[in-house]
């Protein structure tokens, strides 16, 4: 069995992830710094819940998320227009407060050979989105992942989200939303490209 210092996930004999003791101390102290008992009974299994619960925020670490673009098809009858998802919902964490970034995004395409199974390309946000992120770097991160290795004419990337580290605390300022951009290829290089696919996102 892997030591659980290693950071490799240990399940017991019902698949439950188990929780390493010194992550539970951790949270723990931080539950005394912030004025509460760990030892009362509405929190004496908080220490391993959150444990699983940011192991699952954070499974993202563990997932290429290029490889959910490894599998394409050809067979297209020469389609080659804009290839488009959006509204797709996420949920991330920033890593500069640890708190949630709840948004969602559009994705699109330009192709120039093949195509990938649409959920991929959700999969591909998700992968990046389930680690610690600002939104500037998640934006980023998929355009390019879809660009290296679909190789299309083009990719745009929006997203759009609120963050909580702005919302409940700091400034603490509800109901503002942040919008990124990333356009690569034909959508950077040509403004009625680039028009056309904001237009489809509904920008």
């Amino acid at each position: 069995m892997a030591s659980p210092d290693n950071g490799d996930i240990i399940e017991d004999a019902n698949g439950k992830v188990i929780v390493p003791e010194h992550v539970q101390d951790a949270i723990r102290t931080l539950l005394r710094w912030a004025g509460d008992d760990p030892d009362r009974e509405g929190l004496r299994d908080t220490p391993s819940r959150v444990g699983r619960a940011w192991r699952e925020y954070c499974s993202g670490y563990a997932d290429d998320p290029a490889v959910h673009l490894s599998r394409v098809f050809e067979e297209v009858g020469g389609y080659d227009e804009v290839v488009l998802l959006k509204d797709i919902p996420f949920q991330s964490h920033c890593e500069h407060h640890m708190a949630p970034i709840i948004g969602k995004a559009a994705i699109a395409y330009l192709p120039q050979n093949h195509v990938v199974g649409i959920s991929k390309l959700a999969r591909v946000l998700h992968g990046f989105a389930r680690r610690l992120q600002v939104q500037e770097r998640l934006t980023a991160e998929v355009a390019n992942c879809i660009w290296d290795h679909l190789r299309p004419r083009g990719v745009a990337v929006v997203i759009e989200a609120n963050h909580s580290c702005m919302t409940a605390r700091g400034v603490r300022t509800p109901g503002v939303g942040m919008t990124t951009s990333r356009m690569m290829g034909v959508f950077l290089e040509d403004s009625r490209s680039r028009e056309e696919v904001l237009k489809l996102m509904g920008y």
